[in-house]
């Protein structure tokens, strides 16, 4: 369907004219161009698979809903629209490659292993280089690099002598040397549809209906069965060589972590967020300086997926209810606000584990029954849980650690009664 009184057809019509030329829009309810190349998920190469490609500057090569870099598509129209940034820009690849090289691994073509994420998105400068000279605008949607991590928690340990530098996993400034990866979504809808139990159709709908019709193309395009939602990505550090991870004889301890930005930057002590992401990161060096490899892998899945203005919201609620702060009412409070206790829904979660070749967990530094549960469901074995160790809970998230545990959540100390849930450990609002 196209939209405008400048209505053109055939190929010229689907490059990107300059911006401000008096242009249609056009809305796609038919089926591909000829120019798209055919995506069949789960192949056991690249070459099979075929590339993802959702950037704008071909539309007819386009063959995914939506576009990459997730919510930052957003930040990418504002500077067309702003002027700043040319849409028929492309991508200089030169120098880009990774750092190390992931897979490919076994998982990558299990059926329904892997559906939330392009497990060949860091390798199409190489396995699409023919793609790529014939003129398709094809982008990474994983890259791999090296950094150091530096952060007062470590630095804390080893003046406490907990850690120790040894040149080769911590140095002596404390920094840790990590490989980290950045990873977008990219959303195989048949997949996801099935890890939630709906239909595909019932998904495309739901999607398309609550992102208010962003994407059309959800109810219109049929025969497009890849989605690059408009979610944040995910970020994994991996402590000593990444190949180990996919050797199940090679010590791993892990921790799947969910943002908590008022937490893991701010220090806020309502919540055990940062202190749990550190002392995970710190029981990965151990495990790594043992001979083992470590893996933090970090999702933008703020305030449980809710968004901070609900957590605060639900901050407020809890301070001011009558009787305090406790943990008794501490999910009925998020559920009072947001409707439900949590939309992080950890179903997806177990795809950048694949991704990765896990297929066994020495020692997972989480609480957490729901990813614990998605974990195993999946197929991963967990030896051992390690717990947040009691002097690192924060007074004001004691309601927190006792509503969890009571609720299921992993813990190896005594799991607080009814009575105990009722009294108010949390601060209020005012000193």
């Amino acid at each position: 369907m196209v939209l405008g009184s400048d209505a053109a057809s055939g190929p010229a019509a689907s490059a990107v004219p300059p911006r401000g030329s008096g242009r249609h829009i056009r809305l796609t309810s038919h089926s591909g161009a000829a120019d798209a190349l055919p995506i069949r998920w789960g192949a056991a190469t690249a070459a099979e698979r075929g590339p993802v490609l959702g950037t704008t500057t071909t539309r007819a090569h386009r063959n995914v809903i939506g576009t990459h870099s997730g919510s930052y598509s957003v930040y990418r129209a504002l500077a067309v629209a702003a002027g700043a940034l040319s849409p028929a820009h492309r991508a200089d690849l030169t120098n880009t490659a990774p750092t190390d090289v992931i897979g490919p691994y076994p998982q990558w073509a299990e059926p329904g292993a892997i559906v939330s994420l392009d497990p060949w998105g860091a390798m199409v400068a190489d396995a699409f280089s023919a793609e790529l000279a014939a003129g398709h605008d094809i982008r990474p949607t994983i890259a791999i690099t090296k950094a150091h991590v530096i952060l007062p928690e470590v630095a804390e340990a080893i003046g406490k002598g907990r850690l120790r530098p040894d040149g080769r996993v911590l140095l002596d400034n404390g920094a840790a040397l990590v490989t980290k990866a950045a990873i977008e979504p990219v959303w195989f809808l048949p997949g996801v549809a099935a890890r939630f139990g709906c239909s595909e159709n019932e998904l495309r709908r739901v999607l398309f209906e609550e992102t208010g019709g962003m994407y059309p193309e959800l109810v219109t395009r049929g025969d497009l069965e890849v989605f690059l939602p408009p979610i944040g990505g995910q970020t994994v550090y991996i402590f000593g060589q990444p190949r180990d991870l996919a050797d199940p004889d090679v010590e791993l301890t892990a921790r799947v972590h969910d943002e908590c930005n008022g937490s893991d930057v701010f220090g806020s002590d309502i919540c055990t967020c940062r202190p749990y992401l550190t002392h995970a990161i710190e029981e990965c060096i151990l495990g790594a300086q043992r001979g083992g490899v470590g893996l933090v892998a970090y999702s933008r899945k703020e305030g449980r997926a809710l968004g901070e203005v609900t957590k605060f919201l639900v901050y407020n609620a809890r301070k001011r209810q009558v009787g305090g702060d406790t943990a008794d009412q501490y999910f009925a409070r998020t559920e009072c606000v947001a409707g439900v206790q949590d939309m992080r829904f950890q179903e997806l979660m177990p795809d950048v584990l694949h991704w990765l070749g896990v297929r066994k967990i020495h020692r997972l530094v989480s609480m957490s029954n729901m990813k614990y549960d998605a974990i195993t469901g999946s197929g991963i074995e967990v030896v051992e849980r390690v717990n947040i160790p009691d002097d690192l809970i924060p007074a004001d998230a004691r309601v927190e650690i006792d509503a969890k545990t009571a609720a299921g959540y992993f813990t190896p100390g005594p799991v607080p009664d009814a009575d105990e849930l009722k009294v108010a450990k949390g601060r209020g609002l005012t000193p």
